[in-house]
């Protein structure tokens, strides 16, 4: 085991309509706090709906994660748009808020060990127009894709339960494919 961090956030959300440029669709970008021990299963937590399965769901996507360290980022945006600086965490889309790992050291494989259950890091998130909705701010993706801070997907390799507070471990995978240069590649659609 490398390096480990902690839990300090679990959200779920539920789908729901929303209109952006005229148009309503469901999405279950918006997440909010789970409080205790959440059940986690081969696809994902207990009560946290995905409204499109082709980019957040199923076996390898079935949990976003979002280091916390990048809050200060989007916080700051936020106060120079004149918009409210608060987010809480959950208000980028992600299940877990992660102190201690980012994407720069993390690899396709690389498991993190929670108390209860495992977690294997899949992919890094491709931003969308919804993010720049939800965020407030028609630069979102782009500053996303501009600064690397996209998350990443876990698949379940170990059901369990999880919690905010808890530590984890990272356990290093095969190392041949990281998180950051995937991103850059799949960002090159954004741009």
């Amino acid at each position: 085991m490398a390096q480990g961090g902690q839990v300090l956030g679990v959200q779920i959300g539920v789908a729901q309509r929303i209109t952006i440029n005229g148009r309503t669709m469901v999405t279950a970008i918006g997440k909010y706090p789970a409080t205790g021990k959440m059940i986690v299963s081969k696809l994902g937590l207990q009560g946290d709906e995905q409204a499109d399965l082709t980019v957040h769901g199923g076996f390898a996507k079935a949990v976003y994660a979002y280091p916390s360290e990048h809050y200060a980022f989007w916080r700051e945006q936020r106060r120079l748009m004149g918009l409210p600086a608060t987010l809480a965490y959950g208000s980028l889309g992600e299940n877990l808020t992660l102190a201690g790992v980012m994407e720069e050291d993390l690899f396709v494989g690389d498991e993190l060990f929670f108390p209860d259950c495992v977690l294997r890091i899949t992919q890094p998130r491709e931003p969308c127009y919804k993010f720049n909705h939800v965020m407030g701010d028609r630069q979102a993706a782009k500053k996303m894709v501009q600064t690397g801070f996209s998350g990443f997907y876990l698949a379940v390799e170990m059901p369990g339960s999880i919690a905010a507070g808890q530590v984890f471990q990272l356990r290093e995978g095969p190392r041949e494919t990281p998180i950051g240069a995937l991103f850059k590649k799949a960002a090159l659609k954004v741009r």
